[in-house]
């Protein structure tokens, strides 16, 4: 195990560390990572999930009970054993209680993440919305390359099946910077990316105002001769020491670092990359050939040619991508029906996913499966969701997927639905949803081309498998 030395001693002085929460995306790559260097691992999440299966595959023994006596004993020494939590699990939780009050030393996942990348060239792709495959598209970059990388990612990477890459050998780390309760803050770019900043959480920051300021804060955590590549028009004033070097980024329009010449061939795109140099490397073609992927592509283009990825590399790379889970999944593709599933749960991301499928598929008849993610922010966000949703012929909204939060007196999916001027509208339980898309399938004229666009951040994946089923079978 590394010897200590600085920050690190919050992490090394410990032989095991318990994971709350350890089936998110964020904690259960902390967890692998713990796994590789040689740490003891346990955790609890509140249900079984896919990755909690692998990690119990790899070694991990995980509790799905808020019961202390399921804490392994070798767990229960407060001198050995460091506790990593997400804020999703609630202070009132048993076993975060035993821990609290047991004198175990307690930190936030974004602690033990930022200690990381205080010990490394780290490379943070923060934003409202994009983060999660930009950052995963400049890790396959990099590490497909003869530069190599370690990879903290938000989401699955269909190309190497997991959240996290290691490549001991390299000083680089690709981190996602989460904005949800400041833990971005926690961290310490070499370079950093912000791809947006439109406002959200606000359940937390309680004004837009003070969601932006949280990213101009992250600005300021540059390390002195570092990098910010931040979207053209983002409004965030950085903060950044004056060694920092700023450049901008965008598509169609002129920057910094900037994509144009956008052609669709045969449902895949390709666009040329202009750096600040002069140098254009010409024909990419994007292995996701989706629309915002362009401008996703572009600034993780930016940042691995600014650590030294060669053309040939980058083209490679970008040609490669498979995309991560729940980002614009294609899940069915027949001549009748497609079914597309996506993570988006915020309006702007919904406007892209819907304004991005309807360039790919411009004749078909759109349905879009939407679950709310989060009373607070259908509460907060109302107007934005009503906005977008109703741009949409067909729309079927699930209940509100609540994830960490009590109900609010008045807030529910009915409130988005009573106010949709679409003209097909309606509420659909979760367990009603297959008959409602097979309704929809046998419905439709024989000659009908449709798509389904699943979008939300909660458990409507698990939905998935079945509706692939049912799809296939209506259209087989």
């Amino acid at each position: 195990m590394v010897q200590p030395t600085g920050n690190e001693n919050k992490i090394n002085r410990f032989t095991h560390i318990y994971f709350l929460g350890i089936g998110g995306i964020g904690v259960s790559a902390l967890a692998r990572y713990a796994l590789v260097k040689g740490y003891q691992v346990a955790g609890y999440d509140r249900t079984p999930s896919a990755i909690t299966e692998d990690l119990a595959k790899e070694g991990v023994c995980i509790s799905f009970q808020d019961d202390v006596t399921t804490i392994p004993v070798a767990f229960q020494d407060a001198i050995h054993t460091l506790v990593v939590f997400t804020p999703a699990v609630p202070e009132d939780n048993a076993i975060m209680r035993f821990f609290r009050t047991g004198g175990f030393s307690v930190v936030k996942r974004a602690e033990m993440l930022g200690e990381i990348t205080r010990q490394m060239v780290s490379l943070c792709i923060a934003g409202t919305h994009g983060k999660t495959t930009t950052s995963t598209l400049l890790a396959h970059l990099l590490y497909q390359s003869e530069i190599g990388c370690n990879a903290f990612l938000g989401g699955i990477s269909r190309n190497y099946g997991t959240n996290i890459l290691l490549q001991p050998e390299s000083n680089l780390v690709v981190v996602e910077a989460d904005e949800f309760d400041r833990s971005f803050h926690r961290l310490s770019p070499s370079m950093a990316v912000i791809t947006s900043a439109d406002p959200d959480h606000l359940d937390i920051y309680g004004t837009p105002e003070a969601y932006r300021e949280a990213f101009e804060h992250f600005t300021s955590l540059i390390k002195k001769g570092g990098v910010l590549l931040m979207k053209k028009g983002v409004q965030v004033t950085p903060k950044t020491d004056p060694s920092v070097k700023c450049f901008t980024y965008a598509v169609d329009d002129k920057a910094d670092f900037y994509a144009d010449n956008i052609q669709v061939e045969e449902g895949t795109i390709h666009f040329d990359f202009h750096t600040p140099s002069g140098v254009t490397i010409e024909h990419l073609k994007l292995g996701v050939p989706v629309w915002v992927n362009i401008e996703n592509a572009t600034a993780a283009l930016a940042i691995a040619w600014l650590n030294g990825v060669q053309e040939s590399a980058l083209r490679l790379g970008i040609a490669s991508f498979q995309g991560c889970l729940r980002r614009f999944n294609v899940l069915v593709n027949t001549p009748r029906v497609t079914l597309i599933d996506d993570y988006a749960h915020h309006p702007e991301e919904l406007r892209a996913s819907i304004n991005s499928v309807r360039r790919v598929y411009p004749e078909r008849t759109f349905v879009v499966i939407f679950q709310p993610h989060l009373y607070s922010r259908t509460r907060d966000l109302l107007d934005g969701f009503v906005e977008v949703l109703s741009t949409v012929d067909d729309v079927i909204l699930l209940p509100i997927y609540p994830a960490r939060e009590q109900p609010i007196e008045g807030v529910s999916s009915a409130l988005i639905l009573e106010r949709l001027t679409s003209p097909k509208k309606l509420l659909c339980q979760k367990e009603e949803l297959v008959h409602t898309v097979e309704a929809h399938i046998r419905q439709a004229a024989p000659d009908e081309k449709l798509v389904f666009l699943t979008l939300g951040a909660g458990d409507i994946d698990r939905l998935l498998p079945d509706l692939t089923k049912a799809v296939l079978k209506q259209t087989t």
